[in-house]
């Protein structure tokens, strides 16, 4: 986590709740509005951007950025040289996010912005329906993102008359799209926005850093789970079947639960600290392995290939509606699984049940022996 890392520790911004990414679902954020545009009912621009749209790895974050038309180009540009997040390095988007995030800070008392983190495994769930007619596309989870912030910042009263985005696909299109939306605002919709408006550019900054810092979150839980399975597979084959049994005891007397652990006095001497710091520290780096997480990065794919599970494939961290993870899972290793689909007809109904049984019952009965009428008892004379 260098990059977000300070003397404070790292640097989580409120756009993020590692518990919620970690349990795969998708994340939106409104950030405080500043009093003075409320108050004022100021005439703001706003700017759409996103980040992580082709990565295999990681979640698809759009930003939306507002502040007061006046503001954009002599704050932004001219004061703190915000540009495509492409442009800048991760220490100079960092530092422009802490700034927005703090109180009494100018860009924090003028500015005002909402991100959309989508999951890997929302992605994944909109684009793997089994029906054609049924799939969500990027696209369309982009559009309807993009639209659902717009509209959130609209319902908390900021009075936004100028929308710029970076456009997905053809401007034009897209821009008609918006305009029906958004019947009362002057949008511009552009191919490379992000380094034409200031306000694009700080969108991109925002989704950025979002991006980033969430990747260091799933890999901080990603290592944690490697390191575990690295001490169990230490723990040797006679510890592990103890443990499966339930005999918790070791053979000294100890609880086998704590042999692996160290005594008071070295977990708490300075070299055992270091030898452990020094230990995460190089795994953290071997996890950074994954690259960019684009499917182009070779780092990337290589990460994929040594940690894919047969069966279940990946963590959170993983779009498996890419035809990297796809290919993987069915031709490098993967268990072949078969999803049988039901039809329509073979649908059935409670009373099934029931005509079922009566059927059966019938079926029991003698058809020769009831031809001529059902045999009478002894009872009957």
């Amino acid at each position: 986590m260098a990059d977000s890392q300070d003397e404070a520790g790292p640097f989580l911004p409120p756009t993020i709740s590692p518990p919620a990414l970690l349990s795969g679902a998708s994340q939106t954020y409104f950030s405080p509005i500043p009093r003075q545009l409320l108050a004022d009912n100021t005439p703001c621009c706003l700017g759409v951007d996103e980040a992580g749209r082709g990565p295999v790895l990681g979640p698809m974050v759009y930003s939306a950025f507002y502040l007061p038309l006046t503001l954009s180009d002599p704050l932004l540009k001219q004061k703190h040289s915000f540009d495509d997040s492409k442009v800048l390095t991760p220490a100079v988007r960092l530092s422009l996010m802490k700034e927005l995030c703090t109180k009494d800070s100018e860009l924090h008392d003028n500015c005002g912005y909402a991100t959309s983190s989508l999951s890997p495994l929302s992605i994944s769930s909109g684009m793997l329906k089994a029906s054609k007619a049924q799939i969500y596309n990027l696209n369309q989870q982009a559009m309807d993102a993009t639209i659902a912030l717009i509209k959130g910042i609209y319902e908390r009263g900021i009075n936004v008359t100028d929308i710029f985005i970076d456009t997905i696909g053809q401007p034009a299109a897209y821009q008609k799209k918006l305009e029906r939306v958004f019947p009362t605002a002057k949008i511009t919709v552009a191919k490379k926005a992000d380094s034409l408006y200031p306000v694009v550019s700080a969108a991109s900054v925002v989704a950025k850093v979002t991006r980033d810092i969430a990747l260091e979150v799933l890999w901080a839980d990603r290592s944690k789970q490697m390191r575990k399975r690295k001490r169990d597979d230490e723990a040797g084959p006679e510890k592990r079947a103890k443990l499966e049994r339930g005999d918790t005891t070791g053979t000294n007397g100890t609880d086998a639960m704590d042999v692996d652990e160290p005594s008071q006095t070295q977990s708490n001497s300075p070299k055992a600290a270091e030898d452990e710091d020094e230990e995460e520290e190089v795994e953290t780096n071997e996890a950074m392995a994954w690259g960019s997480g684009y499917p182009s990065d070779s780092k990337c794919v290589s990460w994929l290939k040594q940690n894919m599970h047969p069966v279940f494939g990946w963590g959170p961290e993983c779009r498996f509606s890419w035809g990297t993870a796809k290919d993987m899972l069915e031709t490098k290793g993967g268990v072949k699984v078969d999803w049988p689909e039901e039809e329509e007809e073979e649908t059935q109904k409670l009373t099934d049940f029931f005509m079922a049984k009566r059927d059966q019952e019938e079926e029991n009965v003698d058809e020769l022996g009831t031809w001529f009428g059902a045999p009478a008892g002894v009872e009957c004379f």
